[in-house]
């Protein structure tokens, strides 16, 4: 039985089954292992873990401990609790701004290849090619948030260190934007979006690209990569606080657990704390060679419940509102038995938002793609709700394909 405890709980012998956090934060080989020392859960402490997955059948119980599914529960009661709040408005159809998004996305992903490259090179940053970047993301999100932020959840092996950037800038903006936080200070933090993890071009290819677990060497090489962008950025007089703050201090944590400097919730910036919660998003959310992308929604969730130590509660909660409980390009499973692909949220309801919907499972076939408005009632364009998120995986589906109806 699989049973959610504290990190204070743990013993040797217990059988771990899952660390519950983001893949950078732990020391370990494995996400699953047996507890053989006390040094192991020295080290699981040490990392800022504070509650794990056990599997009682393969070590030691926890009595009292809350099951992984009555926790899960939980936690899902308290996210939909939350999804009773205004959305971003879109000024665009989707389906007009994808194209615009597109070519802002390659734009974008190529400006960072350069960025990373002339940082190899010793070559200072230049700004005045950064900043037409910047302003084009910041013009598609105030258009459609959900056609760049969509896009950008499709990212290569190969791209993933450019494309996790331009990710990292847009919804940054779009975070920023949600917060009713004045234009000036959006385009610095999309600017530190941007070039927050201009670092890791001074990290070795064969670290930064590697098929399996880091070594706690590696893992030191990697740690070093906020305070060297930041001494890149340095370099550029005319980059304000505000960016140079968002790459040292992103991987800072509420609980004194990041680095480079361990500051505590006290110290840590606004901005850098927003962009913490958006690096860790847009992270777990994506294919690497030695990681599986969770879903979107998914990853909300894990994020909400790392807030208690990690992040900012509140900031958390107004991500969440930002991009949706449900956000554009997730598919889901309708009542219905069809699956769909958000394309739209509610303005009010983060649970009901417009879905393309493509499949029918109970039929085992496509139909004919159309857009149901989950907020209306059966005969005016909805009548259905959605049950839970899919993964494409599972069904063999590239959902981007669906997100506008022809």
């Amino acid at each position: 039985m699989l049973k959610k405890i504290d990190a204070s709980q743990l013993k040797v012998g217990m059988y771990i089954h899952d660390l519950s956090c983001d893949w950078m934060t732990h020391p370990f080989v494995r996400n699953r292992f047996l507890i053989g020392s006390e040094d192991e859960i020295r080290k699981i402490v040490q990392a800022g873990i504070h509650d794990v997955v056990i599997d009682a059948s393969r070590g030691l119980d926890v009595q009292d401990a809350p099951t992984l599914a009555e926790a899960q529960a939980r936690t899902e009661a308290e996210v939909v609790a939350l999804a009773a709040a205004p959305a971003a408005v879109t000024r665009v159809a989707l389906g007009e701004e994808l194209k615009r998004a597109a070519m802002i996305r390659h734009q974008a992903s190529g400006l960072v290849r350069t960025v990373m490259r002339d940082a190899r090179l010793g070559k200072a940053i230049e700004i005045d090619q950064v900043a037409p970047v910047v302003q084009n993301i910041t013009e598609s999100i105030l258009r459609n948030p959900g056609a760049l932020i969509g896009l950008l959840r499709i990212k290569s092996k190969d791209d993933y260190t450019f494309l996790h950037s331009v990710s990292v800038c847009t919804l940054l903006v779009a975070f920023c934007r949600s917060r009713a936080l004045d234009a000036e200070t959006t385009y610095q933090a999309g600017l530190g979006g941007l070039l927050h993890d201009t670092g890791k071009a001074l990290v070795p290819d064969a670290i930064l690209n590697k098929p399996g677990p880091l070594t706690d060497a590696e893992f030191a090489i990697v740690r070093k990569h906020p305070r060297d962008g930041y001494e890149i950025l340095c370099q550029s007089p005319e980059l304000g606080p505000i960016p140079l703050d968002i790459t040292l201090h992103h991987h800072e944590r509420r609980d004194a657990s990041g680095y480079p400097d361990k500051q505590g919730e006290g110290a840590i910036s606004e901005l850098a704390q927003m962009a913490a919660i958006v690096d860790v998003y847009d992270a777990i959310t994506a294919d690497r060679c030695y990681h599986k992308g969770m879903s979107a929604a998914e990853a909300l969730r894990k994020i909400y419940e790392w807030s208690k130590f990690h992040f900012n509660p509140a900031y958390v909660q107004d991500f969440m509102r930002c991009v949706g409980i449900y956000p554009v390009g997730t598919m889901v499973m309708l009542e219905s038995g069809r699956l769909g692909v958000v394309v739209e949220p509610h303005e009010t309801n983060l649970l009901a938002p417009k879905v393309n919907v493509f499949f029918n499972t109970k039929k085992n076939i496509y139909i004919k793609p159309e857009t149901v408005d989950l907020s209306r009632a059966l005969g005016f364009g909805g009548g259905d709700k959605i049950v839970r998120h899919e993964s494409p995986g599972k069904w063999n589906v590239d959902p981007m394909k669906f997100l506008v109806v022809a």
